[in-house]
């Protein structure tokens, strides 16, 4: 009892001298830094200057928003000009798809035209003959540069997928299933079976 009330003399005398614990002084720190006169955030900032930087962010985020807005409006307003664009070329070159062609036919229909003139005025018939001849080359000239060509039949085994069979024959002159007589021709486009020729075929 008598060494409790010497130590709390002590302490006592300790704390008069100005040797205050380090948990006192700790705790005094503390209530320092939670008084009202220092009201300052962890980063150093009182609330009103806070304030301040979030709205400066939150205004730079907002202008950021609306540039990104007005681009996106640019490019959404070019992709309409293109797709418009696009679709009318589209639309051109399927409706003048066979300009060229009708091009390089207009000389052959120039030659009919003067053809069927000179019978009103020559009795020819050779020379008639002979330019209708020669028309019909012209004509086959040009639709040969476009991929025209036509499709061997005669002779040739009977393929249903250039051929179409429209009566059988028979005979001794051809092997079975060969084609014998070519009704009416058929032609390629190129590597595509434009009319498959209409054929007699033996049995």
């Amino acid at each position: 009892m008598i060494y409790f009330m010497k130590t709390r003399e002590t302490d006592k005398s300790w704390e008069k001298k100005g040797y205050a614990s380090e948990a006192s002084k700790a705790d005094s720190r503390q209530s320092a830094g939670d008084s009202p006169d220092n009201p300052e955030t962890e980063s150093g900032l009182t609330p009103e200057e806070k304030l301040v930087e979030t709205e400066a962010e939150l205004e730079t985020a907002k202008n950021q928003a609306a540039d990104y807005y007005a681009h996106l409006q640019r490019l959404q307003a070019e992709f309409d000009n293109y797709r418009k664009r696009t679709q009318k070329e589209k639309e051109d070159i399927s409706k003048y798809a066979a300009e060229s062609l009708i091009g390089a036919i207009l000389p052959v229909l120039d030659n009919f035209e003067r053809a069927l003139d000179s019978v009103q005025t020559s009795q020819d018939v050779v020379a008639y003959a002979q330019g209708v001849e020669m028309i019909f080359r012209q004509l086959h000239d040009i639709l040969a540069k476009e991929g025209l060509a036509a499709i061997e039949a005669v002779g040739q085994s009977f393929d249903p997928n250039i051929h179409e069979a429209i009566l059988p024959v028979t005979t001794d002159e051809y092997p079975e299933n060969t084609v014998v007589e070519e009704v009416q021709k058929g032609y390629y486009l190129k590597d595509r079976v434009l009319r498959p020729s209409m054929v007699k075929v033996s049995c």
